[in-house]
């Protein structure tokens, strides 16, 4: 088991973060009926279609400043008790801006919810902003816009999540230019309900640091050998994967052979609850259903730590504290 490794993860959107018990305790609070998509403490749905109904049903539970940073500091202070470092939050200020709430206060709670947690266990954690695909290129650009303008410490990366049949690649470009030029690191959802050719899209059209998912990519032997050549960071979220569909089972999931092809990989895990799983959980999973070691689960929590969109100082002081976490647990176990 993996409960003492430390831990990183720099894939999970907040909404999808939310536990059961907070949800239903919103939901009581505004007077909400979830029972269409809540029951029993497990959300509900079928297929990706109904994931994100079910998603956006539950998002709509958090309507404030302050229901957002107790959600982030929620999730925040669960990563901390499993010994996570690190974590990167995908949020959107569009969502924001949806619900009457804006993205100015919804950004802001965010941060206070970072700040809070920050404080008590000393979790480090940066916001990724994103463009949800499914609702067209302009409101992908005006995410992009806005995560540039926004001048925000935290807010350090830029996205593209969503509805990954939705449109081309192509039609979406513009946006990681402006996030580019604002000096945002990158990253792009791609290879999860598609296949092989959207991450092929992706590099060529988009040149992101890292690729949310992409595990698709294993259909293309050329296209893993690009990833490895290139550097490319696949954000991998074993659990999402399978409760998706995406691969049958953890045997067929291919993070292993991504890895030993030479393919920069971490673990992750996406919408945790929604696909009854956790951090903790994808890290067992890597430890004792995918067969991985400690060292190979270490490396793959390193290259997450080097692939952060942090300064070089905080990524620095991240690193030290990684290796000087797993001294100590090595001089424990002699």
């Amino acid at each position: 088991m993996t409960q003492n490794l430390p831990k990183a993860e720099i894939h999970c959107h907040i909404e999808g973060a939310a536990p059961p018990a907070l949800a239903l305790s919103q939901a009581e609070r505004y007077g909400v009926d979830m029972s269409g998509f809540l029951r029993d403490g497990v959300y509900i749905w079928r297929d990706f279609s109904e994931f994100l109904v079910a998603y956006d049903a539950v998002a709509a539970l958090f309507r404030t400043e302050a229901d957002y940073a107790l959600l982030t500091q929620t999730y925040l202070d669960e990563l901390s008790a499993i010994g996570t470092i690190y974590s990167e939050i995908i949020v959107s200020p569009d969502h924001g801006d949806r619900i009457g709430l804006g993205a100015d206060a919804y950004l802001a709670g965010i941060c206070d919810g970072i700040a809070a947690a920050k404080e008590r266990s000393g979790i480090e954690a940066r916001i990724i902003v994103t463009g949800e695909r499914h609702f067209g290129p302009e409101r992908v650009i005006a995410a992009a816009e806005y995560a540039a303008r926004a001048k925000n410490p935290l807010v350090t990366g830029f996205n593209m999540a969503g509805e990954e049949r939705m449109g081309r690649v192509a039609d979406y470009a513009r946006a990681f230019d402006i996030a580019r030029d604002a000096g945002l690191g990158l990253t792009i959802h791609a290879g999860e309900v598609c296949g092989a050719f959207s991450v092929t899209d992706a590099l060529d059209l988009v040149k992101p640091a890292r690729i949310g998912h992409g595990v698709r990519a294993i259909e293309d032997d050329a296209l893993v050998a690009r990833l490895a050549e290139l550097g490319t960071v696949l954000e991998v979220c074993p659990g999402s994967n399978i409760a998706l569909s995406v691969f049958a089972d953890f045997d067929s999931h291919p993070l292993k052979r991504l890895k030993a092809a030479g393919v920069k990989v971490c673990i992750n895990s996406d919408d945790p609850p929604f696909f009854s799983t956790s951090l903790a959980r994808e890290y067992d999973i890597a430890s004792t259903v995918i067969r991985m070691s400690d060292a190979e689960i270490n490396s793959m929590t390193r290259t997450a730590l080097e692939a952060a969109f942090v300064d070089d100082a905080t990524k620095a002081a991240l690193l030290a504290r990684f290796d000087r976490e797993i001294g100590d647990q090595a001089v424990s176990m002699t």
